[in-house]
């Protein structure tokens, strides 16, 4: 589940398919202020990033933070199992 700088919630279908299609176009990362806080078999990651790129053909630059809950799957790989971006103002 990801909710996205507009405040859609989108699976990870749809966030995939916005990146293939061009609908989501990232030109430049810039990760600071990074935080991670580990619980048993989760980890909650939150990173400010300074973005320049384009969402719908609208510019979407400009200061973002992002958070990700990675869980330990059963094979003992890390997924991400929810996600939440928002413009830092």
């Amino acid at each position: 589940m990801i909710t996205s700088h507009l405040g859609e919630v989108l699976s990870k279908q749809d966030d995939l398919a916005a990146h293939e299609s061009g609908l989501f176009k990232i030109q430049e990362m810039h990760p600071s202020e990074q935080q991670i806080q580990l619980h048993q078999e989760v980890a909650i990651v939150s990173v400010r990033m300074q973005i320049v790129g384009y969402y719908n053909n609208q510019p979407a630059n400009g200061d973002f933070r992002y958070t990700r809950v990675w869980a330990l799957s059963q094979d003992g790989a890390w997924q991400i199992v929810a996600a939440h971006i928002s413009q830092v103002q």
